[in-house]
């Protein structure tokens, strides 16, 4: 009986792929694009409901064995996936449509997904293509030049380093002027810089009220929405993605002198002072400038030209080094502490799939980047997993996790005019210092292990510059790590939908999101006890560890209804966001060498813990309203109670109306063969802001109550004393703005138009409102004054050549925006900070500085403008040229902002022979100025030991010299003029991205989809005004001795399964 059995089985069997096999054809086909008929090679063909497929050939044909009555699903980059039934044919010629001129195209937008042709708001679309070919450890550094309206600064060259995003212009004086990130529909609280680039499907840029106004409390200054990529309901796709390159600094340096050019300024300089100023003839002068070279420059251990003595160095009849002298070293300190061929190397490996009912991705991601500063560097290990689950029709479940951490080393003091602040001693440190310590004939002095050792410039010398300090002894002495330890997740589960078994509640749905963010960090700052900042508590260790966590809880019911005509799409929910930082850290000193932890250290510094919590209630509302594709309506309104306020008015209330009327589907407009479609939007809403910051950019949890300041011991009891003021009152900054937008294609979508117009105005600024120096408070936080942008923004994309060996696209992108202060407080209309002023009727943080009036011809000394009296329009009386420096400082005028005519990208895309693609993005921006303290403090010498910049080599040397450049000095009294505001206009080549697809018929022999390899060059160059300047280090218009940004040179290869 069990042979009989078995018999049987492996008869039912053969009947049964018998049968099966009877019921499959075999189709074949072409897959063409339905512009231009050009052949798709390695489109995607797959059977639906299973996992088998294949893929075109170069050629855009297909053979597949399929079932007669199956349906085929065809698929490719950049194209609308399409169905089509196969009805027992044996040939199917296939048109898929291109992504560009899909209208029914999703975007992601707050709490949902939206239809592009039917959007009435504001919003950018920025797809994953277009930001890996970035080579960025930080996404933020992706976004400049693929969104109008959104301008970025450089971020700096720090591995990992985020850059600063503004969208539109400031929103806010006190008040974040930073959007909103928001990581698969929950505000985001993690470090960006955990997030692979990789992982990202897209991300949508809201812009207006429209947008953004269902985000309430935090989406005033705009919102960045990040889309990560999902599970498909496709086989399963493996792919790996590997690049290596090397990192260099992208922006040159500033011009300095030379050795022999230094030597001869010092000594002019010096010169000068005894003629000009002691009141010395030109010989005497000469002889005691060339007496105290020694005495002012360090001696005669840091002379380089040993054949003859600092004395005698200067020939006296030209004022130049003797010819003969020869200089016994040559060291750079900048190039002794950059690497311009540092690693940078990432890994990508992704898997996902599904079926109609569970889709699943995970992917895992490694990144090395070393910094261009030796020493510095950049970790991260990521892994991501998620799945989505269709358990019923009426029933579906998702979860998203998100694991990263990163660890970076980089130098303690990274911005500032501190010594141990690389960028600020090693640029500007004159060039006789050497690196390494010489002995009296200029010869390098060797330890016992025959290594060099580092010049500190103390220890029986006396360089005047950075005494106890070298910068690159120090950045391998010293350590500084940050460590972060990343967890996001989030979770869905949706009961009904639009199944057509939900009957009379089909398209109701009820949908409970919970979204969490976790970050724990741990810093360790480390200064040696030999040289340094450390030197003088025998070293100095501090620990420090923070920790955020948030997380958001909304339950959101929708409705989706079509009758007839009409469509309606109504939303309700309720929210909750909850964060908490915790704050610890202690320092000890008197360490033990080696030995990187608190316990050696003998005596305790510092100690010190707090924490912070902020909550968010929220409820929020939509409709949307269609009727027959062409005529669109929108509504939101979301109320937010914030913790930040007083109970009494901690409430806002937030809300948008927005229109769009599809023109191109008038009957008068639709025969018209060159329109493709035209769209007119506009929208009207209110948004709010409560993130107050303090005078050093941090957040204020508690802007209304007052505070005491317990680090104030009284003997040895508790002490401490009242720090600020409460103000019930103080509430919601404002904004209103007003979007009219228009859309429109022509000659059937190669040329594409998006242009916008916004108006906005912010009221109710949060600002430290001022009060007098005799109470002993500076201020207190209020609501005060009001704030304008107004702009223009356009996208122009067109097809320039469409051959079917030869594509060409290109898109040119533009926006400007004006800002103006409308009001400040009552007492009164001007806020001054340094060479910037906040006045009413004027941009913010426009330059208010004294004004260069040339160079006195006969004395080398800086002219000025100065007057009697400014109106308060700004008109001046009284005018007149002066070369005191005190008169000049009390006569400042409006000098203009950083604040550009124009900004934007100019980007082509090139596709050849079908296997070449190569891309270029270009970013531009002109107009606006920039003030470079920097390059001020390079012209005009506090002291000896730092450099010049080479355009002092144009100075004022003898009377009758006509130059805009005065003589030089030493320590010279003079005020900031309007020379060193720099024209900011600039064209950088953000990146070049070339590949190359291997032939489908070689790669299909080993079982593989695809493979591309690639080169990308990644912020190549930048054409600006001033070298060593960067335009984009800020929004304000200022420099800083910071991180230079570097440029990126990578190959890579991408392997599809």
């Amino acid at each position: 009986m069990k042979n009989m059995r078995l018999l049987l089985t492996g008869l039912l069997c053969f009947i049964a792929v018998g049968f099966v096999s009877a019921q499959n054809i075999n189709v074949t086909g072409t897959v063409k694009d339905a512009t231009n008929g050009e052949p798709i090679g390695f489109a995607y063909v797959q059977i639906k409901g299973t996992t088998t497929g294949t893929s075109t050939n170069d050629d855009g044909t297909f053979s597949i064995k399929a079932p007669k009555d199956g349906v085929l699903i065809f698929s490719f980059v950049g194209y609308t996936t399409k169905e089509v039934a196969i009805n027992g044919k044996t040939h199917l010629d296939v048109l898929l449509e291109n992504e560009a001129i899909d209208l029914d195209e999703t975007i992601v937008v707050a709490y949902g997904t939206a239809k592009k042709g039917s959007f009435t708001g504001s919003a950018a679309t920025v797809k994953n293509d277009d930001i890996v070919k970035r080579a960025v450890s930080n996404v933020t550094k992706a976004l400049e030049g693929l969104a109008p309206g959104v301008v970025t600064t450089s971020g700096g060259g720090q591995p990992g380093d985020a850059a600063s995003v503004q969208i539109r212009g400031y929103g806010s004086i006190n008040a974040s002027s930073s959007p909103l990130y928001v990581v698969d529909g929950i505000p985001y609280d993690g470090s960006i810089s955990a997030i692979n680039p990789a992982d990202i499907e897209s991300m949508s840029v809201l812009k207006d009220a429209s947008a953004g106004a269902l985000y309430g409390a935090r989406g005033a200054n705009g919102v960045i929405m990040i889309t990560t990529k999902k599970g498909s309901k496709d086989r399963t796709r493996v792919t790996y993605k590997g690049s290596v390159g090397v990192s260099s600094r992208s922006i040159k340096r500033y011009d300095m002198v030379s050795q022999a050019e230094f030597v001869e300024l010092t000594y002019e300089a010096l010169k000068n002072d005894y003629q000009y100023n002691a009141g010395k003839t030109a010989a005497e002068a000469g002889q005691i400038a060339a007496s105290e070279l020694s005495g002012s420059l360090g001696g005669e251990i840091y002379n380089p030209y040993k054949n003859y003595t600092w004395a005698t160095v200067i020939d006296q009849s030209t004022g130049k080094v003797h010819t003969d002298a020869v200089s016994a070293w040559n060291e750079d300190w900048m190039d002794a502490i950059t690497d311009n061929n540092a690693i940078r190397t990432e890994h990508q490996l992704s898997i996902n799939g599904g079926n109609d009912r569970t889709q699943y991705m995970m992917s895992f991601g490694y990144l090395y980047d070393e910094g261009v500063l030796k020493g510095t560097k950049f970790d991260r290990y990521s892994g991501r997993v998620g799945v989505n689950h269709k358990a019923k029709y009426w029933l579906n479940a998702g979860l998203n996790v998100n694991l990263a951490s990163t660890s970076a080393n980089s130098q303690q003091l990274s911005s500032g005019s501190y010594t141990g602040n690389a960028w600020y001693t090693a640029q500007f440190m004159a060039p006789i210092y050497p690196v390494y310590m010489k002995d009296a004939n200029g010869k390098d002095m060797l330890d016992e292990n025959g290594k060099r050792q580092y010049d500190y410039g103390n220890e029986g010398r006396s360089r005047p510059k950075a005494a106890g300090f070298n910068t690159a002894g120090n950045l391998e002495d010293n350590k500084y790590e940050n460590v972060r330890d990343n967890v996001s997740y989030r979770a869905n589960i949706d009961l009904g939908g639009d199944d057509e078994k939900m009957g009379a509640l089909k398209g109701l749905k009820f949908s409970v999101n919970i979204g969490g963010d976790y970050v724990n960090r741990n810093l360790m700052n480390y200064y040696n006890m030999y040289h340094g900042d450390g030197a003088g508590s025998n070293g100095e260790i501090i620990k420090t560890n923070t920790r955020d966590f948030s997380y958001t809880f909304n339950q959101l019911l929708t409705y989706n209804k079509s009758i007839g005509k009409h469509k309606f799409d109504v939303l309700a929910g309720h929210e909750f966001y909850s964060y908490k930082y915790n704050y610890l850290t202690a320092s000890r000193t008197g360490l033990v060498d080696g030995i990187y932890e608190l316990a050696p250290g003998t005596t305790v510094k510092e100690g010190n813990s707090y924490s912070d919590r902020y909550r968010v209630e929220s409820y929020l509302a939509r409709i949307n309203y269609s009727f027959d594709d062409k005529y669109y309506l929108s509504g939101s309104w979301r109320t937010d109670g914030s913790s930040r306020f007083h109970e009494d008015n901690r409430w806002g209330n937030f809300w948008s109306v927005g229109a769009s009327w599809r023109a191109s589907q008038e009957e008068w407009l639709k025969d018209v063969s060159w329109l493709s479609n035209l769209s007119l939007r506009a929208s009207y809403g209110s948004q709010g802001n409560d993130d107050l910051r303090d005078a050093n950019g941090y957040t204020l949890y508690y802007a209304w109550q007052s505070f005491y300041d317990l680090s104030y011991a009284n003997a040895s009891a508790n002490g401490g004393r009242l720090t600020t003021l409460e103000n019930k009152d103080v509430t919601w900054e404002k904004k209103h703005t007003l979007n009219i937008g228009v859309d429109a294609s022509f000659f059937k979508s190669r040329l594409q138009l998006i242009a916008e117009f916004y108006h906005s105005k912010t009221t109710d600024l949060l600002l430290n409102y001022p009060m007098a120096i005799s109470t002993g408070f500076a201020g207190y936080s209020s609501n005060v004054g009001s704030m304008r942008n107004a702009g223009f923004e356009f996208t122009l994309k067109g097809v320039i050549l469409d051959k079917p060996n030869f594509v060409w696209d290109a898109s040119v992108m533009g926006s400007l925006n004006r800002n103006k202060v409308l009001k400040l407080t009552q007492e009164s209309n001007q806020i001054l900070s340094g060479a910037r002023i906040i006045k009413e009727g004027m941009p913010i943080y426009t330059f208010f500085m004294s004004k260069n009036a040339g160079v006195d011809k006969e004395t080398g000394k800086q002219l000025y403008y100065a007057y009697e009296k400014m109106e308060e329009d700004g008109t001046i009386v009284g005018e007149y040229i002066t070369d005191d420096y005190s008169k000049a400082a009390t006569s400042k005028y409006y000098l203009g902002s950083r604040e550009p005519k124009l900004s934007g990208s100019v980007s082509m895309n090139f596709k050849i022979f079908k296997n070449f693609d190569l891309s270029v993005l270009g970013t531009y921006s002109i107009g606006g100025k920039v003030y470079d303290g920097l390059y001020y403090s390079s012209m005009n010498k506090t002291y000896t030991g730092d450099t010049w910049n080479r355009h002092a080599l144009k100075r004022w040397q003898k009377p009758g010299d006509e130059t805009n450049v005065p003589r030089v000095e030493i320590g010279a009294s003079r005020t900031v003029t309007d020379d060193y505001l720099i024209n900011a206009s600039y064209f950088a080549i953000k990146n070049l991205t070339v590949g190359y697809n291997l032939p489908q018929s070689l790669v299909k022999k080993i079982n593989i989809d695809n493979v591309r390899v690639f080169a990308t060059f990644d912020n190549i160059v930048m054409f600006n005004h001033l070298n060593g300047m960067d335009p984009q280090y800020n929004f304000s218009g200022g420099i800083g001795y910071t991180y230079a940004p570097i440029k990126t040179i990578a190959f890579g290869l991408e392997i599809n399964f």
